[in-house]
C-alpha cells in the first residue's frame, strides 16, 4: 500500500467502534488502515477481530507509550506515507486526499496535517463544532521559551474557524493526533524520540525534520474533528509532569541548531526559572499534586537529558519559532492576541 493510516490504541474500544467506520469509508484504494495496540485490556483487539476483520492489527503486548508504540509499529509497516491518527479523531469523506496531493506536489514538504476542529459528546453521540481544537488547531508554533501555541489557539483561548487560516502555511509543528509524514523522513530521523513516552514528541519530530530542511505544512483544505483527552485527562498530574519534562527535552534537542549553543543554554536556564515560578504558584494555590508534577518533571529531565554539546548541523531561522514570549503577549493583549499574531504572521512563519 502507498499510504498507511496507523492508529495507536490503548483501551479506547468505544472510539474504535465509533470512528473506524467513517475512517474506513473515507480511505482511498491505495490506503490501508492499521491499528497498533499498546496492550489494551478493554476488549479492543476482540472488537477488531469480530467487527473490523479488514483492519490489520499489530498487537504490541504492552503499553509502550505514544513514542515506543509508533516506533515499534511503523517498523513493521511498508508505505510511502505514514499517517499517524488518534483513535478519537472523526474524519469526513475526502479528508486524506488533499494532504497526500500536497505532499506529492511538494517534495520539499516532509510533514503535513489538516485543520483540527473540536468534537464534543452530545446526546449519546458526537457533535462536530466549527471551533478549533486545542491539540493542533490550524498548525503549531513555539515561542522563544518553548511554549507551544497554534494558529487559532493561544494558551486556553481557542478561536472559531471563520476561514481566517485557510491558506497553506509552513509552521513549526503538526499535531500527532493527525499527522502525515514521508516514511523516508521517518527513517531518516529515527522515528520519534523514545524518551518522551507521550506528549510533545510530535513537536520534537517536526522540529527535527525542519532542521534537516524538510518543510512542515498545514493544509487547511483538509479538516478533521478531535475529541481529545481520550487517554489522559487534561487535568491529569501525570500529563502535566510529562509536559514539563518533555518541553525541556524538546528544547535541548533542537534549540542549539536553531539559535546556537550559547543562546540555547541561556534560554533553557530562564525556562527552568519560569517552571519553578509556576510550581510555586501551584503550591500557593494549594494544588500540591501539580507542584509535585513540576518537580518530578524536572527530575525526569535531569535523568534523561543528553546535554548540549557541539551544535549539530541544521538551519537557523526555523519557520514558526517566535522570538517573543507568547504568555506575556497573551496577558497583555487578551482576546486581541489572535489579531496581533495574524498581523505579524509572515515575520515568523514561512508560506508556500
Amino acid at each position: 500500500m502507498r499510504i498507511a493510516v496507523v492508529i495507536l490504541n490503548w483501551n479506547t474500544e468505544g472510539y474504535l467502534k465509533a470512528f473506524l467506520p467513517p475512517l474506513l469509508a473515507s480511505c482511498p484504494p491505495d490506503a490501508e488502515v492499521i491499528v497498533a495496540d499498546n496492550g489494551s485490556s478493554d476488549g479492543s483487539l476482540e472488537l477488531l477481530r469480530t467487527e473490523f476483520p479488514q483492519v490489520r492489527t499489530i498487537p504490541l503486548g504492552e503499553n509502550l507509550g505514544f513514542t515506543g508504540g509508533y516506533n515499534r509499529a511503523l517498523g513493521e509497516v511498508q508505505a510511502e506515507y505514514f499517517v499517524l491518527l488518534n483513535s478519537d479523531i472523526l474524519v469526513a469523506p475526502g479528508w486524506l486526499e488533499p494532504l497526500v496531493a500536497y505532499m506529492d506536489a511538494h517534495p520539499e514538504c516532509g510533514v503535513c496535517g489538516p485543520k483540527l476542529h473540536a468534537l464534543v459528546e452530545s446526546d449519546g453521540g458526537y457533535e462536530k463544532l466549527d471551533r478549533f481544537e486545542y491539540a493542533g488547531a490550524a498548525g503549531g508554533r513555539l515561542d522563544r521559551f518553548g511554549f507551544p501555541f497554534c494558529r487559532g489557539r493561544v494558551m486556553q483561548r481557542v478561536e472559531q474557524d471563520s476561514g481566517q487560516y485557510d491558506s497553506v502555511r509552513v509552521v513549526l509543528w503538526i499535531t500527532g493526533a493527525c499527522m502525515v509524514t514521508r516514511s523516508s523522513i521517518w527513517k531518516e530521523l529515527g522515528g520519534l524520540d523514545d524518551r518522551f513516552f507521550a506528549h510533545m514528541e510530535e513537536i520534537d519530530y517536526c522540529w527535527r525534520a525542519a532542521l534537516r530542511g524538510h518543510a512542515v505544512t498545514v493544509v487547511p483544505q483538509s479538516v478533521v474533528w478531535h475529541l481529545g483527552g481520550g487517554t489522559l485527562r487534561p487535568d491529569s498530574p501525570f500529563k502535566l509532569e510529562l509536559n514539563y519534562r518533555n518541553n525541556l527535552l524538546l528544547l535541548e534537542n533542537n534549540l542549539p541548531a536553531t539559535v546556537g549553543a550559547f543562546r540555547a543554554r541561556l534560554i533553557l536556564f530562564f525556562r527552568l526559572l519560569i517552571d519553578l515560578a509556576s510550581a510555586m504558584v501551584y503550591l500557593l494555590q494549594g494544588r500540591r499534586e501539580y507542584f509535585r508534577s513540576v518537580i518530578r518533571g524536572h527530575k525526569g529531565f535531569r535523568k534523561l537529558r543528553r546535554g548540549i554539546g557541539a551544535v549539530p548541523s541544521g538551519r537557523r531561522g526555523i519557520a514558526g519559532y517566535w522570538k517573543k514570549c507568547v504568555i506575556l503577549q497573551s496577558l497583555l493583549r487578551g482576546a486581541g492576541i489572535f489579531r496581533y499574531l495574524k498581523k505579524y504572521e509572515d515575520s515568523y512563519c514561512g508560506s508556500r
